[in-house]
């Protein structure tokens, strides 16, 4: 019988100079990869540092989450920015937490775009190659998490890896894209743990009741919602007792 595996990443490094959001050292305890802000929505120099160095202790595996520049809407607003802005911006925010990782021997394992950006990103196949194609121009060959779309199989045919993904913390539309919640609230982890092992089994269920697949190999948990701890613990019992091994996710890239 063939092992399933899936990995669990969290949104980290999210707190701000003296202001803490979430509680990234509890929550790395339950997931095997994280998303660590580079600045623009939200994360300083110091809140990334740390964030690199608890994930290392924890023997995490470390991604860029980068996000358009809007810290008063902590990156969940859409914003009229062209592609080769946001590519731009982009490889800004990689570049400084590379670096940053790079300062405290980690190297970078993947990109996952944030908030509002994630939903266009998803929405636009040319925007998603534009940021895969300057981010490798960089040197580093990083797997764009992003959700299973058009444009994750744009990426994937131009030869570039990708991990499919998705948040089980979030509603999903019709597309099997995320709802975006600008303030997230505490949600029943029970709940939001019986949605990840129908991810991990690949199928959803959408805000309008409707059954669609979901292939994904890595799932999220939103390091700012209040109760982000219990769920990610929850989610974690519930894929272990299922007999699935939890795991960073390996990159996929296209095989024709």
């Amino acid at each position: 019988m063939t092992t399933r595996r899936i990995d669990i990443n969290a949104d980290a490094g999210e707190s701000y100079g003296r202001w803490q959001l979430g509680e990234d050292a509890r929550l790395f305890r339950y997931v095997s990869s994280t998303n660590i802000a580079c600045g623009f929505h939200a994360g300083d120099p110091t809140t990334m540092r740390a964030a690199v160095e608890a994930a290392r202790d924890a023997g995490v595996a470390v991604g860029a989450h980068p996000g358009y520049p809007d810290k008063l809407g902590f990156g969940r607003r859409a914003m009229a920015i062209s592609i080769e802005e946001t590519a731009d911006y982009v490889v800004y925010q990689v570049g400084a937490l590379a670096a940053t990782a790079a300062s405290e021997g980690v190297q970078l394992r993947h990109l996952k775009p944030h908030g509002a950006l994630m939903g266009a990103v998803c929405r636009n196949p040319d925007l998603a190659t534009a940021i895969a194609v300057a981010v490798r121009r960089t040197g580093l060959d990083l797997p764009l998490m992003l959700a299973p779309s058009p444009a994750l199989d744009a990426v994937k045919a131009a030869g570039h890896p990708v991990i499919p993904e998705n948040a089980v913390d979030l509603d999903f539309d019709d597309d099997g894209l995320n709802l975006i919640e600008p303030r997230p609230a505490a949600k029943d982890p029970h709940r939001v743990a019986d949605v990840a092992l129908a991810a991990a089994d690949g199928h959803a269920v959408t805000a309008t009741g409707r059954s669609i697949p979901m292939p994904v190999r890595s799932i999220c948990v939103h390091g700012d919602r209040p109760n982000a701890v219990d769920i990610a613990s929850a989610i974690h019992r519930r894929l272990t007792e299922a007999g699935i091994t939890i795991e960073p996710a390996t990159a996929v890239v296209s095989t024709g």
